[in-house]
């Protein structure tokens, strides 16, 4: 019997000192793929993993071993030195399981799966009317229809909360301007590409004033929201205009010498710089001829009405939306507060013919031997400013025509400052379209901030464009005027419960209003309108999205309405 071998003596008679295995080798191509060694505890993952989208959204816990996990493993243990190790994640990190399970309209707070987004949009209407020189201008008229932007979304297990607000219809809302079927698009711009615009100018240069002032009544801004500071709003008769861009002689003098590219006036303006903010839909007319473009705005445009409550979640209902309150109807708040923006500046100052700011130039619209009641308080001061690019070969100028209210005397510089005086209106904290307002009376004295902030919040669009405008006029002082009804059940007699001033760009920082933002936006309008051929053009503010559109009409497009209203107005003030 041989004696027992030993595994050493056994490894050492074997003929090969080279070890088991292939022989080795020093090249590491296979035809042109690497070599990757291989192990036993490599772990193939899924070809497509169609449960990480499910968890990740009904925000759970990502559990031990689940697709990131998984990923880990596979192809060794160190994947950045494997050259087989693909980067799944990255590559289906844009792929999405789209979920189209339709939800019950009952059913409220946390349910499961992606969020849905209602945006309504509604259409508002309005009377309004212009004139040249020397013509009578009847302030105010009658809003048609507003509404309000409703956003929701239903958030899932992890996610946001949301309220009862989800379950609401989605508002579909008329344009401002019937577009025709010979209107042909020209531009869309989705307020995403407007919100990045962004050109720095200068605070302008004044060309001209006209007109005159006077002082405002200090006596308005002790204890705002004290019971014994409230005052009756009064209606006071009048002359007041309502210019536009095409029927102004200055505008067309300072055209005629060649003074800028673009004219326009601030309403029309601040539209525009602000179009971000607005949710009712608008429009406005350019009107190209040769080099140079006007801005303008058709007759019966709702430009010039007051809205309410615009920006609120929860914004007034139209008649047909279910509103048995007519006077809480959209349409009746903008009647209602324009009117009180009419009458509300005239009231605040003291009329006085031996205390007077007077401009370099006499009121340019205002006719002694036509008009029957004396001119309001107004001083219109027409600005340039520089919107010029680097690139530019030829300067682009804007002239705009400013507004200001009244003059005041500083306290300590005994200087003249100017101002631009506004009103918020106030109908009903606990009616529908309130947006959360609190009471007034019983707030603006002690919580003076938050009622301020509520109405940033329900008014963004209408603040943003009085505060562009008392930029642009270069006012020192803003005064914003709180204005209440008498009886939240009559909306015809009206108190004034106080005033607050601001300075215009520390209210626009209050705000987060970029005007470079809005100079962007104005500036590149107006590139689109130079690129194309002389005629008219009408941009529109789509009522149900964040969109403008350009559109070329023809150039009689609203002759024929403009006749139409003009006729109706000269029949009313021969009455």
């Amino acid at each position: 019997m041989a004696p027992p071998v030993s595994l050493v003596d056994l490894v050492s008679s074997l003929p090969s000192t080279e070890g088991w295995g292939p022989p080795a080798t020093k090249e590491t191509m296979l035809d042109g793929v690497p070599y990757a060694p291989y192990s036993k505890g490599d772990k193939l993952g899924r070809m497509a993993d169609w449960t990480e989208g499910k968890d990740r959204d009904r925000g759970g816990r990502q559990p031990y071993g689940g697709r990131n996990y998984r990923d880990q493993q596979q192809y060794g243990a160190n994947p950045q030195n494997n050259p087989f190790a693909i980067q799944a994640a990255e590559e289906e990190a844009s792929f999405s399981v789209v979920d189209n399970t339709r939800t019950s309209a009952r059913t409220r707070g946390f349910g499961r799966g992606g969020g849905t987004i209602f945006r309504g949009r509604g259409q508002r209407g309005g009377q309004s009317s212009r004139g040249g020189r020397g013509t009578f201008q009847r302030v105010g008229g009658r809003g048609q229809q507003s509404g309000y932007d409703n956003r929701s979304s239903r958030g899932g297990r992890g996610g946001r909360r949301f309220g009862w607000r989800d379950d609401k219809p989605q508002r579909n809302r008329d344009p401002s301007v019937t577009v025709k079927p010979d209107w042909e698009v020209k531009e869309e711009i989705d307020f995403a590409r407007l919100t990045k615009l962004n050109l720095e100018t200068d605070q302008g240069e004044d060309l001209d004033a006209y007109g005159f002032l006077y002082y405002y009544d200090r006596a308005y801004d002790k204890q705002p929201g004290a019971k014994s500071s409230e005052r009756k709003l009064n209606v006071l008769e009048r002359a007041a205009y309502n210019v536009t861009t095409t029927s102004d002689p200055i505008i067309q003098e300072l055209a005629d010498k060649d003074e800028a590219t673009i004219f326009t006036t601030d309403n029309i303006l601040s539209m525009l710089m602000c179009a971000p903010r607005s949710v009712y839909s608008w429009d406005l007319v350019f009107i190209k001829q040769g080099s140079k473009i006007f801005i303008d705005k058709r007759e019966g445009s709702a430009l010039d009405m007051v809205t309410v409550n615009e920006n609120a979640a929860d914004a007034p209902l139209e008649m047909s939306e279910g509103n048995k309150d007519t006077m809480n109807s959209p349409s009746a708040l903008m009647m209602e507060a324009t009117h009180i923006n009419n009458v509300f500046p005239l009231q605040v100052v003291i009329e006085s013919q031996s205390s007077k700011r007077d401009m370099p130039n006499e009121h340019p619209f205002y006719n002694a031997s036509e008009e029957t009641d004396p001119p309001a308080s107004k001083a219109y001061k027409y600005r340039r400013f520089d919107l010029s690019l680097e690139r530019d070969e030829e300067p682009m100028h804007l002239v705009v025509r400013t507004e200001l209210d009244a003059v005041v005397k500083n306290n300590i510089s005994g200087d003249d400052q100017f101002m631009v005086v506004k009103a918020l209106n106030e109908f009903d904290n606990k009616a529908q379209g309130s947006g959360g307002a609190l009471d007034w009376r019983s707030k603006l004295a002690s919580q003076r901030g938050a009622v301020v902030a509520t109405e940033m919040k329900n008014n963004s669009c209408k603040l943003a464009r009085w505060t562009v405008q008392s930029i642009l006029a270069k006012a020192d002082m803003m005064k914003l005027g709180f204005v209440s009804r008498a009886n939240p059940k009559n909306n015809n007699d009206h108190v004034i419960l106080g005033v607050l001033g601001y300075k215009p760009r520390d209210f626009a920082a209050q705000m987060n209003l970029n005007l470079a933002n809005g100079w962007g936006i104005v500036r590149t309008i107006c590139d689109m309108c130079l690129k194309m051929g002389d005629g008219k053009y009408v941009l529109v503010k789509d009522p149900n999205k964040p969109i403008l559109r350009l559109y070329s009409v023809p150039d009689n497009t609203f002759e024929e309405e403009a006749a139409e209203i003009e006729t109706v107005q000269e029949d009313e003030h021969e009455e």
